[in-house]
Order: structure tokens, then C-alpha cells, then sequence
């Protein structure tokens, strides 16, 4: 552990943070029984990680820094785990059955195929 890798990760983080609470005040308003701003965040982020990997893997060379600061600072900080569990038990607790399955599904298989398709947009631009 370093002081580089350390401003890495807490600047990208930070970042990522700051992302995910503006997505929330924006979009959150607009289905108040599914928290869209954590979906886009969570979506978003899986996008980019799978761009990051991609990108990542053609350019080995990039400074450990660089890395920190985009996939653990930066994605970690704007995607969440702990909100989207958070929300989850929320609807389980209102009983809203239909909505809590939707939400696990979306974030779940969407995320899943973000990343997915983050990777083929790397790989398509390269070809």
C-alpha cells in the first residue's frame, strides 16, 4: 500500500459516491417504489467495469494507480451492494412482493449484462 494508490482509491471513490447520490436525487423521484437511481448506478458501473476490463487487459502497462482509481475507487463507489440490499428489505418489509422481485432482477441481470456488454464494445472497437 502506497500514498499514490491510497489517493486512487479514496479520490475514486469519492467520485463514484458523489455519482451515485445524484442519480438517486434525480431519478429516485420518479418511481418512488423502485429506486431507479441505485438500477442506473448499478447498471452504469457494470457497463464501465466491463469497458474497464477490457480496456485493461489491451493496455497491461497502465499505472496500478490508474486501476485503483477506476475499478476499486471510482465503480466501487458509485455501484452498491449495500443500498441495493437496503432497498430490497425495504419492499420485503411493505410487502411489495412483485416490486422487491423486479428489483432483484433488474440490478442481478441487468448489472450481469452490462458488464457483458461493456467487454463486446471494448472488443468490437478493437476489431
Amino acid at each position: 500500500m502506497n500514498a499514490g494508490g491510497l489517493l486512487a482509491v479514496g479520490i475514486g471513490a469519492a467520485s463514484g459516491a458523489w455519482l451515485r447520490w445524484w442519480l438517486g436525487l434525480i431519478l429516485n423521484p420518479l418511481v418512488p417504489t423502485l429506486p431507479l437511481g441505485t438500477l442506473a448506478a448499478n447498471l452504469v458501473g457494470g457497463y464501465l467495469m466491463g469497458i474497464a476490463m477490457g480496456l485493461l487487459a489491451q493496455y497491461a502497462s497502465l499505472p496500478a494507480e490508474a486501476r485503483l482509481f477506476i475499478m476499486t475507487g471510482f465503480l466501487g463507489g458509485l455501484t452498491t451492494f449495500s443500498t441495493f440490499s437496503a432497498e430490497a428489505v425495504t419492499l420485503l418489509s411493505r410487502q411489495q412482493y412483485g416490486w422487491v422481485a423486479a428489483h432483484i432482477a433488474l440490478h442481478l441481470l441487468g448489472s450481469l449484462a452490462m458488464t457483458g456488454l461493456g467487454i463486446l464494445t471494448v472488443n468490437l472497437i478493437r476489431s
